[in-house]
């Protein structure tokens, strides 16, 4: 080949490689200009970024940095759920019974065992339970027990705090889920002025209600609904003051003991359907001699989405409790649980030995991991799990569009672009997924923030800026 043609594919060569080169360089320094914002004077940023179709690095900043990642904790969890459950994996509760049945009368017991399903509700309940007249049973002569003993007796996550009581996001947990292990209540000023507001539950209940509000002609609201958590009891208190202008409204709150509160539903859904009961509600092991009556059965593929679009605590530590039954078929546990994140970890090509773990759903204060944890697991679902990579990826909020994205990144380049799972705890907030950037390339990502005092809106700023950024220069 003779010296100028060599010398014009270098040229042609270099031509196209700077352009590319050049992109990177313009990412990286907006982004450096980014981190140099006074926010990160008392404040923590980790940032990983690598072209899945080109294969390389893009942008790296304190990447392996121990951090608390907040429901970015969720993508470990539902990465292990999809590779260790599979997309078809049944949560399945079911109802079992011990004895005969004789002239409509079955004499023994029934039992329901829970499969950690997070979406079950009370339409499920009534089908579960009319699954008896199917078979012709009108009355019980023994007891209706729930059996529990498929997980361990801690009702809260390692880590969790004392006073995040009674949200929904700190759900009490058990095998057996229902309505979300809440309960929602509708709240109205009442017709007369100075009378409490009228309360009501959407669901039928045992709770006993305290109520000192009053309906006022003049002022802003200021009406106080709340369990009694800091005594661990269910008794629901009304206070402040509601406008008689102010429109019906809702609210949930997380239930205490929701197995004593599953009992009485369970009891509740009987009479609804004239089933008599002789013996005793309570929670009891089914024996071996029971047989199966009736099964209702949600796959993986659709509890992935609540948990990962809506960042469902929830839904989160059921999957954890999930993956440690099913491996050990035994008595779960969120630490047995975790063993497969751990295996996870180590597919991956990471020591799970580096990294502190505690929970499914990021609620824990205790879990380290770092941003490019995250990024290597969004890296490997891509490369060697294709099919559950789809999975994943449709999994995860869009920007502007839907779940906890839905408000974010609007009328920007970045608006159904980022497929993300957001992180939000006290002093943290994160993002980390997927995007695709203007020239049609995809970007896997992780940004994590922590240690700020005020609230996480500056934070939530800097990561759709960074998106953008990314989307709009690469």
């Amino acid at each position: 080949m003779k010296l100028n043609s060599i010398i014009f594919l270098q040229v042609m060569f270099f031509a196209s490689f700077l352009p590319a080169q050049n992109r990177n360089d313009v990412v990286s320094s907006k982004i450096n200009q980014v981190l140099q914002d006074t926010f990160f004077l008392s404040s923590q940023i980790a940032v990983d970024v690598f072209d899945l179709s080109n294969q390389k690095t893009i942008y790296k900043h304190n990447e392996k940095l121990l951090l608390k990642p907040a429901s970015n904790m969720k993508i470990l969890t539902t990465s292990a759920g999809l590779l260790f459950l599979g997309p078809d994996y049944n949560f399945e509760t079911t109802l079992w019974l011990n004895g005969e049945i004789e002239d409509s009368v079955l004499l023994g017991d029934i039992y329901f065992l829970g499969g950690f399903d997070p979406d079950f509700k009370t339409s499920d309940l009534f089908e579960l339970i009319g699954s008896l007249k199917k078979f012709g049973i009108k009355q019980i002569a023994g007891n209706v027990c729930l059996d529990i003993s498929n997980t361990d007796s801690l009702f809260w996550g390692e880590g969790w705090m004392w006073d995040d009581q009674p949200s929904t996001d700190f759900p009490f947990l058990n095998s057996f889920v229902i309505n979300d292990n809440a309960v929602s209540i509708i709240y109205k000023p009442a017709a007369n002025i100075g009378d409490a507001a009228e309360i009501k539950f959407l669901n039928p209940n045992n709770f006993d209600v305290i109520n000192n509000s009053k309906t006022v002609a003049n002022g802003k609201s200021r009406l106080r609904i709340t369990r009694d958590w800091v005594n661990f009891n269910n008794t629901i208190s009304v206070d402040g003051k509601i406008n008689q202008t102010s429109k019906e409204d809702t609210l949930s709150l997380s239930i205490f003991n929701p197995n004593e509160y599953l009992l009485f539903l369970v009891n509740d859904v009987l009479q609804n359907i004239d089933i008599a009961v002789e013996g005793e509600f309570i929670i009891q092991s089914r024996p071996e001699t029971s047989k199966l009556l009736y099964s209702i059965k949600r796959p993986f593929s659709e509890v992935i989405v609540n948990l990962n679009k809506h960042s469902d605590n929830l839904s989160a530590e059921m999957t954890l409790r999930a993956l440690g039954y099913s491996k050990f078929n035994s008595k779960s546990s969120a630490t047995k649980g975790l063993l497969l994140i751990d295996s996870l970890l180590t597919l991956v090509g990471l020591n799970p030995n580096n990294y502190r773990l505690a929970d499914g759903s990021g609620v824990s204060h205790y879990n380290l991991i770092s941003a490019e944890l995250i990024n290597d697991i969004l890296k490997y679902f891509y490369y060697k799990q294709p099919q559950l990579f789809e999975t994943l990826y449709n999994s995860f909020p869009i920007a502007g569009v839907d779940g906890t994205l839905k408000n974010r990144m609007k009328n920007t380049a970045a608006a159904g672009n980022v497929h993300a799972k957001t992180g939000t705890l006290s002093g943290v907030s994160a993002l980390s997924g997927y995007l695709k950037t203007k020239s049609g390339n995809l970007i896997s990502f992780s940004i994590i923030e922590q240690n700020y005092s005020m609230g996480a809106a500056k934070a939530r700023e800097i990561q759709d800026v960074i998106c953008n950024i990314l989307i709009n220069e690469l």
